[in-house]
């Protein structure tokens, strides 16, 4: 991505996540540091999902800093929560190790609607433009229009789609793999219908698709990835939960974050699991190829409280 790319795309970030930071601005816009200043900042970062729990923690680690630091006034508070908050997010940084398998297969599992579909596509994009080969697997194979889109994402894209029409899923991603593994693709991608966590047939159905990936190729899948709407707030942590226990999710996309989020989700689910924090991969902001992106700590957290 270049520079002038990499501005648009931060700048819808920032759009995405204004209501965010405006509330916070507003919290900061006294001049006294006091119970009412924290008492508010919790209010508000509760509102913008961030959710109880992560609040909390958030703020514990603010007033130590701004203890240890001296802060003598609300924008000096407000870089602090900026600081922590990048703290907070950062061990949910992460990269993948393409050079762990090849193929790379990468599992894709989420609600109905989350986006699953279309962040494979715009995440087909920029593996390309990392130098890699992909094939793409269309597991999706009850609904025709999830397949018609993704072979229109595969066409975009100049990549293959294995589909079968009203196939067993798990038998299409099985000969996917083996397709993957034939042509010496880099990596697989592999879609698979959105489904409830309440649905338990098609959540026995995500375990039987990742065994059957795990039949063909040792080790595989290497990614599963959950696909989280942004604008679903807390909703996001139980979908996280539920679909963990059934298939160990290792990572996860949220999407829409340019839309009505409020942002605080990505800080509750960094917050979930601190022992092992849940990566987040990417984060997706627009409809173009180029608005999914890997997730930076840095950047969502000046992105959600900085001013400029």
């Amino acid at each position: 991505m270049s520079a002038s790319e990499k501005t648009g795309w931060l700048g819808r970030l920032r759009s995405g996540l204004a209501r965010t930071r405006a509330q916070l601005a507003q919290v900061f816009s006294g001049a006294a540091i006091d119970e009412a200043l924290f008492e508010e900042l919790e209010s508000v970062l509760v509102m913008a999902d961030v959710g109880v729990p992560a609040a909390h923690l958030l703020l514990e680690r603010l007033r130590a800093r701004v203890r240890r630091d001296d802060a003598r006034d609300p924008p000096a508070v407000r870089a602090a929560l900026q600081q922590e908050i990048a703290a907070l997010l950062a061990p949910s940084q992460k990269h993948w190790d393409f050079a762990a398998a090849r193929p790379f297969v990468v599992m894709i599992a989420g609600v109905n609607g989350s986006g699953k579909t279309t962040s494979i596509g715009k995440l087909t994009h920029w593996l390309g433009g990392q130098g890699k080969t992909i094939l793409l697997a269309a597991g999706d194979t009850f609904r025709a229009a999830a397949r018609e889109q993704l072979a229109v994402w595969g066409q975009r894209n100049g990549v293959d789609v294995i589909a079968q029409s009203g196939s067993d899923p798990a038998a299409v991603v099985f000969d996917a793999v083996s397709a993957a593994r034939a042509r010496g693709h880099d990596v697989l991608i592999a879609d698979t219908a959105g489904r409830l966590p309440t649905q338990t047939h098609l959540m026995e159905e995500l375990k039987r698709i990742k065994r059957a990936i795990g039949k063909n190729l040792e080790g595989a899948p290497h990614e599963v990835i959950l696909v989280l709407d942004g604008t679903n707030g807390q909703n996001a942590l139980a979908q996280l939960r539920a679909f963990d226990a059934a298939i160990g999710v290792t990572g996860v996309i949220v999407t829409k974050l340019d839309g009505s989020a409020k942002g605080g989700i990505i800080v509750a689910l960094a917050a979930e699991r601190l022992a092992h924090p849940v990566p987040i991969l990417f984060i997706g902001v627009g409809e173009q190829l180029q608005d999914l992106q890997p997730f930076d700590a840095a950047d969502f957290a000046r992105a959600l409280v900085a001013d400029a």
